[in-house]
């Protein structure tokens, strides 16, 4: 038979975690048809010489906050470019399924760091859907590069059932009838292929805009009873629930667990962040493991959600989320104007309370809250540069929050640092990445802009595993392929025949140095707005998208952005489902 597309003489991997051997794979009409030990036909092919290179499947990112840099660019070329080929969108309770555009920004805004103006522009511009089969059928009609998949956000969900001011009003209580119509939607998103519901039970995360500012997400309003009726649902259906705890109550997650655990009921399937190993509380990660086994054990079907890579973040000024874990941080960024900003941080009995803040030691934390290790990487002030915010505050004499705070004053957004939240040890790194109660994800890919860039974070662990041979790269493969399409529920994270022809060519002599390193570029859409991102193209020989070639030797192709190659995948769908829309133009005419 002819292909479309010959990938010759790689070192395959199909994405079970089975044993890789080279082979030849013959693509036709966006499915593997062939995978050979022998030479195949590669007359009228496009032709791939992949010897000395890996073949597997396109990596599933499973958290990213895509919902509206896809309505803009669809591409998405900062995933497909590291061989992302599917994504998963509407985590931690946000969406823009059922919302408006105003209600969208104030949502999405401070919490993802997701410049509000853009937000409401393109959602004003592009919205044209009222519901989730509306939405999923909206999708499908963008040139979309990777395939994408979501969840209903519960924030959304009751923002739109109650209104966004009822919703974050902790004396409003949804009334029988709402609840009623938030199950109805669930239900309508699930039967729209929706692979489950994202909820968000902390409180740190705070809306936008000024009807209701610093108020907390809707969805850390929910009763209860409200939960169990959704949960109910998710688990009678086997779809998904995506949950953060209240991490201000750590016994908080001792319900959450109860509730995945199986006996005498079907399991609820589970994800949960975060499984990190945190520079605040490095004892944690010795419990998150054996709280999964021991939820799984009892029939229950739970994962955390673990990113495998150190956890940088950069920030300007005082612009950071981890500021909002504690009052006097939420105090700074609920002002939104730098004079009054300004006043605040000058303000001596302001300093005392963040000065006593920063030095305290109990209740819960993600930040070390240490200005020792926080690197100033970027400030008007070259002496500065360099050095960390502590060390500011031993030359010139004061606290070190004096110090941090001093120059957030006079520099604004104009000064830069850096520091590392955790996964910062390699050998506890190694070890979370090795559980089988964690699922690879959590990049946060098209959120915090300005703050991280863990777009790559797939080629990342492969570069681990290839060096410090911790895991076998056939089950690193897996964990970032077919074990994510396999538990989600999607037609993803496989590479054999029959399967969808989305692959990822990676040559392991650039699994290097270079995958660690950070750059910036801007985006045009958000109006030139320079964005964290990583730039390994030596190490990404192609990406395929439905047999299609969407990027390879550094560059992306034509077809990315301009003609849809990646689909809706919906949950429970037939394996090697190809929509002949994503074929190559000489191929639709046949399938037309």
């Amino acid at each position: 038979m002819g292909f479309d597309v010959v990938v010759r003489g790689g070192r395959w991997f199909d994405g079970t975690g089975a044993a890789s051997a080279i082979r030849h794979l013959g693509i036709s009409g966006g499915r593997v048809v062939a995978v050979s030990a022998e030479a195949l036909d590669e007359e009228g092919a496009e032709v791939v010489d992949a010897s000395g290179k890996w073949v597997m499947p396109g990596f599933v990112d499973v958290h990213t906050h895509y919902d509206v840099e896809v309505l803009v660019a669809p591409g998405l070329g900062e995933s497909v470019r590291h061989g992302v080929t599917t994504v998963l969108f509407g985590s931690c309770s946000l969406g823009t399924v059922h919302v408006d555009p105003l209600d969208a920004a104030d949502l999405f805004s401070r919490v993802e760091a997701v410049p509000r103006e853009h937000v409401i522009a393109a959602l004003e511009d592009g919205k044209s859907w009222t519901s989730a089969a509306g939405y999923v059928e909206a999708l499908e009609r963008l040139p979309l590069g990777p395939n994408v998949t979501a969840f209903l956000g519960q924030s959304d969900l009751r923002a739109a059932v109650m209104g966004l001011g009822r919703a974050t009003d902790p004396a409003v209580k949804p009334s029988d009838e709402e609840v009623r119509r938030m199950e109805g939607m669930l239900r309508e998103a699930l039967d729209a292929g929706m692979v489950g519901m994202s909820e968000m039970l902390n409180p740190w995360d705070k809306l936008d805009g000024d009807r209701y500012r610093s108020r907390t997400l809707p969805s850390t309003f929910a009763t209860r009873k409200e939960r169990r009726r959704l949960h109910r649902i998710l688990r009678r259906s086997g779809r998904i629930l995506q949950s953060i705890p209240n991490l201000t109550l750590p016994v908080a997650l001792i319900p959450a667990l109860i509730e995945s655990i199986g006996i005498g009921r079907g399991a609820l399937k589970t994800s949960y962040l975060t499984a990190a190993d945190v520079k605040a509380n490095p004892f944690l990660m010795h419990l998150l493991g054996p709280l999964a086994s021991a939820v799984n054990r009892l029939r229950g079907d739970f994962r955390w959600q673990h990113l495998p890579v150190p956890f940088d973040i950069y920030a300007d000024g005082i612009d950071l989320v981890v500021f909002e874990e504690f009052g006097s941080g939420r105090a700074a960024l609920h002002l939104k104007e730098k004079v009054e900003r300004d006043a605040l941080l000058n303000d001596e009995a302001y300093r005392r309370r963040f000065r006593k803040e920063y030095e305290s030691r109990f209740g819960p934390r993600v930040w070390h809250r240490d200005f020792y290790d926080a690197h100033i990487v970027a400030c008007p002030d070259p002496d500065v540069v360099g050095r960390t915010f502590g060390e500011v505050g031993d030359l010139r004499g004061i606290h070190p929050v004096d110090a941090f705070l001093d120059l957030v004053v006079e520099h604004g957004t104009a000064i830069r640092w850096h520091t590392v939240i955790s996964n910062h040890r390699p050998k506890e790194l190694n070890k979370i990445s090795s559980w089988s109660g964690v699922q690879m994800g959590f990049s946060d890919a098209g959120a915090h802009l300005r703050n991280m860039a863990f777009y790559n974070f797939p080629l990342r662990l492969l570069r681990r595993a290839h060096h410090e041979g911790f895991m076998s790269i056939e089950r690193a493969v897996h964990r970032l392929t077919g074990e994510l399409g396999a538990w989600y529920g999607i037609d993803a994270g496989f590479l054999r025949e029959g399967d969808r022809a989305d692959l990822v060519i990676v040559d392991p002599a650039y699994l290097d140095e270079s995958v660690d390193e950070l750059s910036e570029a801007p985006v045009p859409e958000y109006g030139g707005l320079s964005r964290m991102v990583n730039r390994n193209d030596a190490t990404v020989v192609a990406t395929f998208v439905a047999g299609t070639r969407v990027f390879g030797a550094g560059s992306y192709a034509p077809v990315l952005g301009s003609r849809r190659t990646g689909r809706f995948l919906r949950a429970g769908e037939a394996r090697g489902t190809v929509d002949p829309r994503t074929l190559p133009g000489e191929r639709l005419a046949s399938a037309g």
